[in-house]
C-alpha cells in the first residue's frame, strides 16, 4: 500500500513491511480524540445524572472509568510499531489459534456493528435536525455512507480524515464547554443522600469505562504503521491521553448540561441531542449538529474499519486481495440494519446504557489477560509469536470463567441483579424491591483474570 490517502489499503491482518511505516506517535492523540468529540460522549456524561449522583460525584465518577481505561489503552497502543500487527492478531499470543476466536468475534461484534449502530443513531438525529425537510431514513443512510465510505478506502484516509476533524470539533466543543460550564445551576449539587450512591457510582464509572476501554480493542490497529523505532513513550501518552482528556471533557459537559436539563425527568427524554441542543442559539445549534454529526462519522471510522480487522484476526481465509474492504461494507450494512431498528424504536438512554456495560463487562477481562500475558512473556517477540500461535487454554478459559462468574456475580442492571453484589450493598424497599446494588463486574473480572491466566499459564505449556 502507498502512502496515499486514496488508494484502497490492501494490507489487512498481515505485518506491514518497512517500507510502508510512516507517522508520528502526536498523530495518536487526534486519531483518539476526534472520535470522542460527539453526541454519544456527551450522554454517557449525562448517565450519571440519569443514575441519580450529584454533578460532583458523578465528575469523580468519570474520570476513574476514564482514567483507568485510557492508561490501558496507551500500554496496548505501543505495541503496535514493533509487530505490526492489528491488536486482535497481537491477542492470539495470550489466547491462542482457536481461543482467539472468542475475543475476535466480541470485538467484530460490539465495535463493528454494536458501537457502529450506537453513533450511527446519535449522527442521524443530529442530520436530521440540521437539516429541515431531510427524511430521517434519508439522514441514516446519508450518515452510513460517509463512515463506510472513508473506512473502505482505509487507514491513510482514516489518519488524515481523523487529523482534520479535530480542527473543527476542537473549535465547537471549546465553545460548547464554555457556554455548558457558564449554565446557571450546571455544577449546583441536589442535597447529598444519606450514605454514599455506590450503585449510581459504580454504574456511571462503569459506564465511562466501557465507553472510553472499548477503543483499547483496537488500540494497535491505528499504531502499526508506525516506524518499528517510535519512541514507546510519546505513542503511549499521545494515545491515553487523546482518549482520557477528550472522553472526560465531553462526558461532564453531558452531566452538566442534563444536571441542568433534566429535572428529574432523564429516562423520559425522547430526542437527547433536541434536548441538549436547545440550550444554543439556533445559528450556533447548527454548528453543534454539525460537529455531532462530524463527530459520529469520526467513531464509526474506527469502529468499521476495526470491526473488519477483528473479523479477519479470526483467521477465515478470504481468496481475494480486497478482503478488509469488502469486510468494511459487509459491516455497514449489519451495522446500518441496526441502526435502522434502534432508530425505529426509540427509548435511546436505556439502550446505550445497558450497551456500555455490557462493552465493560467483556473488555475488561479481556485486557487483563492480553496485559498480564505480556508482562509474563519477558520480552520475547510478540509479532513472531502471533503469527505462528499454539492452541493454548490458559488465556480463554481465563477470560471465560472470569466474564462469566463477574457478570453472574455482580452485574446490577434492569434486567439481571448478581447476588454477590446485593450481598456486598443494597437497600430494601417496602415492596421488597432490591435497589442501590454497585456494579462491580469489570473491576471483579479484570482482577479475576488476571489471577486465573498466571495460574492457568503455570499448568498449560503451550501458553509459555
Amino acid at each position: 500500500m502507498t502512502n496515499s490517502t486514496s488508494a484502497i489499503e490492501t494490507n489487512d491482518v498481515e505485518p506491514i513491511p518497512a517500507g510502508e511505516r510512516h507517522g508520528k506517535p502526536w498523530h495518536l492523540f487526534t486519531v483518539w480524540s476526534s472520535p470522542n468529540l460527539e453526541f454519544a460522549t456527551v450522554f454517557v456524561g449525562a448517565l450519571a445524572i440519569g443514575f441519580g449522583l450529584d454533578i460532583w460525584t458523578g465528575i469523580a465518577a468519570i474520570l476513574i472509568g476514564n482514567g483507568l481505561a485510557g492508561i490501558t489503552h496507551g500500554i496496548l497502543s505501543t505495541w503496535g510499531p514493533s509487530a505490526g500487527l492489528p491488536q486482535m492478531v497481537l491477542g492470539r499470543n495470550a489466547f491462542g489459534r482457536w481461543g482467539n476466536l472468542i475475543p475476535s468475534g466480541l470485538s467484530t461484534l460490539v465495535a463493528g456493528i454494536g458501537w457502529f449502530a450506537v453513533n450511527t443513531i446519535s449522527g442521524t438525529f443530529a442530520l436530521e435536525a440540521l437539516v429541515p425537510g431531510l427524511d430521517v431514513f434519508a439522514a441514516l443512510a446519508i450518515i452510513i455512507l460517509a463512515q463506510v465510505g472513508v473506512a473502505f478506502v482505509g487507514h491513510n484516509l482514516i489518519q488524515k480524515w481523523e487529523r482534520y476533524a479535530s480542527f473543527f470539533l476542537a473549535i465547537v466543543w471549546i465553545i460548547v464547554v464554555v457556554i455548558v460550564f457558564a449554565l446557571p445551576g450546571a455544577f449546583v449539587s441536589t442535597a447529598a443522600p444519606a450514605e454514599f450512591p455506590w450503585a449510581g457510582f459504580t454504574l456511571t464509572a462503569g459506564a465511562a469505562y466501557g465507553y472510553t476501554a472499548g477503543w483499547t480493542a483496537f488500540a494497535s490497529d491505528y499504531t502499526r504503521y508506525l516506524p518499528a523505532n517510535t519512541d514507546k513513550k510519546a505513542l503511549g501518552w499521545a494515545a491515553g491521553l487523546g482518549n482520557f482528556v477528550s472522553t472526560s471533557l465531553i462526558m461532564i459537559v453531558g452531566a452538566a448540561a442534563f444536571n441542568v436539563l433534566a429535572a428529574g425527568n432523564f429516562w423520559g427524554i425522547e430526542n437527547p441531542t433536541a434536548t441538549f441542543t436547545g440550550i444554543f442559539t439556533p445559528v450556533f445549534a447548527s454548528f453543534v449538529l454539525l460537529a455531532i454529526v462530524v463527530g459520529s462519522v469520526s467513531a464509526n471510522i474506527l469502529n468499521v474499519y476495526s470491526g473488519a480487522m477483528s473479523f479477519l484476526a479470526m483467521g477465515f481465509k478470504l481468496g481475494f486481495r480486497s478482503r478488509r474492504a469488502i469486510m468494511v461494507a459487509l459491516a455497514g450494512l449489519v451495522g446500518g440494519f441496526i441502526s435502522y431498528v434502534g432508530v425505529v424504536n426509540g427509548d435511546v438512554a436505556h439502550q446505550l446504557d445497558s450497551f456500555l456495560l455490557v462493552v465493560s463487562y467483556w473488555v475488561s477481562p479481556w485486557i487483563a489477560v492480553v496485559l498480564t500475558e505480556r508482562i509474563l512473556s519477558g520480552g520475547k517477540d510478540a509479532g513472531k509469536r502471533a503469527l505462528s500461535p499454539k492452541n493454548s487454554w490458559a488465556g480463554p478459559l481465563a477470560f471465560v470463567i472470569a466474564t462469566v462468574f463477574s457478570i453472574w456475580g455482580f452485574a446490577s442492571q434492569v434486567l439481571y441483579t448478581g447476588p454477590l453484589g446485593i450481598a456486598l450493598h443494597h437497600v430494601t424497599l417496602d415492596n421488597g424491591a432490591i435497589v442501590d446494588v454497585p456494579d462491580l463486574t469489570a473491576l471483579v473480572g479484570f482482577v479475576l483474570a488476571s489471577l486465573l491466566f498466571v495460574g492457568f499459564s503455570k499448568l498449560d505449556k503451550n501458553s509459555k
